[in-house]
């Protein structure tokens, strides 16, 4: 597929086909492509829960809006920004530092860290929602690639769900992605306005 399908295909899908499974294998596949997104000094500061059994999905409807798409969809994702992804011992961080760089760097590499993502609770967060999102994106935009749909949702009690789903502190909850399948004959709108090049240039 080309990446302009790509970006036509890739929709916020509200309605699910339940009788379309997501193969384990299938969704494993688009994580591992999804992974391949940039990240602040490779941290990939990133988890989910892959939500798929019928009770957990139930749970996570109701501190979610209620909303139908969450127990259609076969499977989905709580998407996770780690806040402590920059600092020294993290598990991804010690991952990165030992395949990709010298242990002289060491030093500079993790005031580098503390400096720009560890100054401030505001700092840690948004290091932690940005790439998130990066990797988030990119989970959609393979999905699509393989015929999948998703729907990226705020609508959630983001204190439930950490309760609910047992989601350390450090995590911040940037959404959740329902992934399926959409319905047979479902009729789609044309993408909604999106502002124009200059308008998004801010002079």
């Amino acid at each position: 597929m080309e990446f302009n399908e790509i970006l036509e295909r890739r929709r916020a899908i509200n309605f699910f086909d339940p009788s379309q499974d997501v193969p384990d294998d299938l969704l494993r596949t688009v994580l591992a492509e999804a992974a391949m997104a940039p990240s602040s000094f490779n941290l990939q500061p990133w988890k989910v829960k892959v939500v798929r059994a019928p009770e957990r999905k139930a749970a996570l409807r109701a501190v979610a809006w209620d909303q139908p798409k969450i127990t259609e969809a076969p499977v989905v994702l709580i998407v996770l920004g780690d806040r402590d992804g920059w600092k020294e011992g993290n598990p991804t961080l010690e991952g990165h530092f030992k395949h990709n760089l010298k242990p002289e760097q060491r030093d500079w590499f993790l005031n580098a860290t503390k400096t720009l993502y560890g100054d401030t609770s505001d700092a840690s967060l948004a290091f932690a929602a940005k790439n998130a999102g990066l990797f988030a994106m990119s989970f959609m935009f393979a999905a699509a690639a393989r015929g999948l749909d998703t729907h990226p949702m705020d609508g959630f009690d983001r204190e439930a769900v950490r309760k609910e789903f047992a989601i350390p502190d450090n995590y911040w909850i940037p959404m959740l992605i329902a992934v399926g399948h959409r319905t047979p004959d479902l009729q789609v709108h044309p993408k909604a306005w999106r502002q124009s090049v200059d308008d998004m240039i801010l002079e």
